[in-house]
């Protein structure tokens, strides 16, 4: 089968090669699932696995890709919630820049028979990790003004989208450019702003208050801004470092505004840490895929995938994401609508 293999750490256009390999051998563990695969997801995530940025580092050489759609070809024996034909969604450690990848069922989520793979493909990772991040940890409620930072990527479009099903809640957009910021007020952001002079602009929306949950998935000198734009007894929410810079947090000001920080690892339900708790947290993450899908099916949150590159264009795609023109998610074809 084809691949992309990376043979070595490093810029994804000189250690990325397609290549044709093996496909995976005949025969599966009880928990597994055989995947054909039509479209794989494109991150600032893939990059730094590729470069060995990331917080795992895979044993080379691997197949890049976390995220898919596809179609079950072959379930393990103890798998239940699948059959083979299937269209799923899966997150995988790695191995989705492939045209078929083995992987652990209980990342993989069936696709409602009227989501097309592009529809589809955003959502296990992307809104995933927006509705656990504001439902499961921030406990989202009525009365919330949230401001979202880089509303303009895939996991801030996706929070600004999940944040507005909870009646009641007031959704801010960041954003650095006049397109992403349309885009935020398109997906029911109630207002978008630009970073400049951040924490006046939110204030002024909030009738002086500021926000009450702060959702970052830039950290480096915005969330610093962000910081200022906060409300009394605000939440702060990391759940990523889309600029490069980790902010050093001072901690007198959280300490004076009654600031209480999270940390937020989606890794964690996904078996992307050491303890690999997928299986412990399977059945809750099923259940709010599952919702995030019907959510979709109903019109109530829009996942889109801006552009589509050929297997074989990693880097061009790598290349587009970096330079930040880029609203909403990219994929590579991987087999696309043949399958």
């Amino acid at each position: 089968m084809q691949a992309l293999v990376c043979r070595a750490f490093g810029p994804p256009q000189d250690v990325v090669q397609m290549q044709q390999i093996a496909s995976p051998g005949p025969g599966l563990a009880p928990s597994q699932v055989r995947i054909a695969v039509a479209y794989a997801n494109v991150s600032h995530a893939t990059g730094l696995l590729i470069e060995g940025k990331y917080q795992r580092r895979p044993p080379l050489p691997f197949v890049p890709g976390t995220e898919g759609v596809g179609r079950v070809l072959e379930c393990g024996s103890a798998v239940e919630h699948l059959q083979v034909g299937d269209a799923v969604a899966f997150i995988a450690d790695w191995g989705a820049f492939a045209q078929q990848v083995v992987l652990r069922a209980h990342t993989v989520y069936r696709i409602p028979g009227q989501l097309p793979w592009l529809k589809a493909l955003p959502i296990a990772l992307s809104y995933g990790t927006a509705y656990t991040a504001l439902h499961w940890r921030m406990q989202l409620q009525s009365g919330d003004a949230v401001l979202v930072l880089g509303a303009g990527s895939g996991v801030g479009a996706a929070a600004v989208e999940v944040a507005r099903q909870t009646p009641g809640v007031h959704v801010i957009a960041c954003a650095s450019t006049e397109d992403k910021r349309n885009d935020a007020l398109r997906r029911g952001a109630h207002h978008a702003v630009e970073p400049a002079d951040l924490a006046a602009r939110v204030k002024a929306l909030t009738g002086g208050h500021g926000a009450s949950v702060v959702f970052d998935p830039v950290g480096g000198d915005l969330l610093l801004q962000a910081l200022r734009a906060a409300a009394q007894n605000a939440q702060i929410l990391s759940v990523g470092f889309a600029s490069g810079g980790i902010p050093q947090v001072p901690m007198n000001l959280a300490l004076v505004k009654n600031l209480t920080l999270h940390g937020f690892f989606y890794g964690r339900y996904i078996g992307w840490t050491p303890a690999d708790e997928r299986e412990a947290f399977a059945a809750r993450l099923q259940a709010a895929i599952a919702t995030l899908f019907g959510w979709a099916v109903e019109g109530r949150i829009h996942p889109h995938v801006s552009q589509v590159f050929e297997m074989h264009q990693l880097a061009d795609a790598l290349r587009a994401l970096h330079g930040r023109s880029v609203t909403g998610k990219l994929a590579l074809a991987i087999q696309g609508d043949k399958i």
